[in-house]
Order: C-alpha cells, then sequence, then structure tokens
C-alpha cells in the first residue's frame, strides 16, 4: 500500500508529478480501493465526476479530501505532500517563512499548512507507557539574563510559569515519549498524568522535585538527586534521567533555534511534532512520510487557530 521509494524531495517529485496522482495515491492510502463516506461510513457510495463521490444514505457528495487537513483547501495536494515530506524528514522542523519560499507560497499560507500537519501529529503522542519509564518536567521560554532590564518580570526562576510554559514529559526507554503542557510542575498536575500515560506495571525514573513524591504506592519508583547536578544513581547506573533530559535538548533547540518563540496557545502541536520526530527516529523518511498521510484525518480550520 505505502511507495517506499521515495528516499528524496527528487523521488517525491517524480512520483507525484501532478495532482491527479496525489489523489490516487491517497485514495489508495485511505480507502485501499474502496471509498467510505465520511457522513455515514456504513453507506453505499456511488463515483462521480472530477474525483467527487455521493453517499446515497445522506445524499451528500464529498472526496478523498473531506474531513482532512486538506479539506477545503485551494492548495495543491504536490505542495502538501511537498510539504509533509519537508516537515517530517528534517530533524529540527522548518519555519514558515522558509517553507513559504520552498514550496513558493506566501507566509501566511504555510503558517497554515504547518499548523494543520502538526495537529495531525498528535497520533505518536498520548500512548501508554511501560518497562522502564523516565519522567521529567522542563520549561520553555526565554532567559531572564538575555532579557533587557527593563523586561524583566519579578518571582522567576526554577519551575515558575510566570514568564515561561512549563511542559512534562515520560519516556520509554525503548524509545517512545508522551510530552505535554502542562500549567504548573505541581503534584496535582503532574501524578494525574502518569497514572494516566504510565502502567502501574512499569519502573519509573524522576528527579528528586517533591511533586513526584508518594508515587511509591502506585509503582516501582525511583527518584535521582538532580539537585547535586547528579543524574545517575551511584549503585544503578541504569537508574538515570538521561534520555528524556537528551529529548529536551532536542525540543529547545528546536523552538528557539529553528521557531525563535512559540506561543502558549499553540505550544501543544510544537510538542506534538516533537513527540512524532522522535518516536520515528528510526524509521526511513518514507515511513515518516506515509504514516502521516495515512493519519490526516484532522482538520483544522483557520478561525480556530487564530481565535480559539
Amino acid at each position: 500500500m505505502f511507495n517506499n521509494d521515495i528516499k528524496s524531495v527528487l523521488d517525491l517529485m517524480k512520483t507525484f508529478p501532478d495532482e491527479q496522482a496525489c489523489i490516487a495515491y491517497l485514495e489508495q492510502i485511505r480507502w485501499a480501493g474502496e471509498p467510505v463516506s465520511p457522513f455515514d461510513a456504513d453507506s453505499k457510495v456511488y463515483k462521480c465526476k472530477n474525483n467527487r463521490y455521493r453517499c446515497k444514505n445522506t445524499g451528500k457528495y464529498f472526496n478523498v479530501k473531506t474531513g482532512t487537513m486538506y479539506d477545503n483547501t485551494k492548495m495543491e495536494l504536490q505542495k502538501w505532500f511537498l510539504a509533509i515530506w519537508i516537515v517530517t524528514a528534517h530533524k529540527k522542523g522548518i519555519a514558515s517563512t522558509q517553507l513559504a519560499k520552498d514550496i513558493c507560497v506566501s507566509q501566511k499560507s504555510a503558517w497554515f499548512m504547518l499548523q494543520r500537519i502538526r495537529a495531525c501529529f498528535g497520533i505518536e503522542n498520548y500512548t501508554e507507557l511501560d518497562g522502564t519509564v523516565e519522567a521529567d518536567e522542563a520549561m520553555v521560554g526565554g532567559k531572564q539574563k538575555n532579557r533587557h532590564k527593563n523586561k524583566r518580570l519579578p518571582g522567576t526562576g526554577g519551575r515558575s510559569t510566570v514568564d515561561k510554559d512549563a511542559v512534562f514529559g515520560m519516556l520509554q526507554r525503548d524509545g517512545r515519549i508522551v510530552v505535554i503542557h502542562v500549567p504548573d510542575c505541581d503534584a496535582a498536575t503532574l501524578q494525574p498524568l502518569i497514572k494516566k500515560y504510565v502502567r502501574p506495571t512499569a519502573r519509573l525514573i524522576t528527579d528528586s522535585w517533591n511533586g513526584y513524591n508518594g508515587m511509591d504506592g502506585y509503582c516501582e519508583h525511583y527518584m535521582i538527586k538532580d539537585t547535586e547536578k547528579h543524574y545517575q544513581n551511584d549503585y544503578n547506573p541504569e537508574i538515570h534521567t538521561n534520555g528524556i533530559e537528551g529529548s529536551w535538548k532536542h525540543l529547545k533547540a528546536a523552538v528557539s533555534g529553528m521557531y525563535n518563540h512559540v506561543s502558549t496557545k499553540h505550544l501543544q502541536l510544537y510538542l506534538d511534532e516533537h513527540v512524532y520526530r522522535w518516536n520515528l527516529m528510526k524509521h526511513e523518511d518514507s515511513d515518516k512520510f506515509n504514516w502521516l498521510i495515512l493519519n490526516c484525518d484532522v482538520r483544522t480550520k483557520y478561525r480556530e487557530l487564530v481565535n480559539g
């Protein structure tokens, strides 16, 4: 079903030379040759002209883009496929200004395309974790020392959310990760998330932050003394949080290096992008591309991004 011969942008352009080739591939991946109505999955479907179909039970017309990230877009699918390839293949993502140049659209259109694509990245987030799981919290935002003294705020530093956003991550040692934007790092916020995404059979490893106190009653729990810049247990070298700490390095490099600034409102979309890239890091670029094409059924409207 998937085309695994795509190894580069050149291969992508050869595989999808026009709109009809893109539509045919999208229909193959989404429907496997049998069109399914987005209005009634059990309804009989009639094929019409111009790649349209009609749902018998509802009488509504649709095409393969209905209900997906491409729904109601005037942008040709070839540009969408190219944007998806670039975003999933790049290790640190791509800025909307650069994508606009690469596919010859306006920066506003490129940003909207990127946000629609990021909305589909959530398929790799919010999964249950087991085995050895490292959990840690991080703060995303600029440092006080890098600001002009007139823009520095009191009561910042540590895990304060006055001028930063808190994110919480849980990493399973086999490579899967879950990262969520949280309002704070209190126990009342972090522990319910651990119980939701980490199974009781797991071995949980955290730092010594008091927000993790009491997790011993839920699962096997180890704490390390990160306050002493010590990220590993003296008696057992397997007890460490190096994995999740390394993921924060990649996340912050993308946020501060590639995007320069990420608003609080859209932060979770960027976290989903980070999770997608992390979880599929060992896969071929064609797998990353095809997996997102298959799971593109998330429609995002512009007014929701701007006003939501």
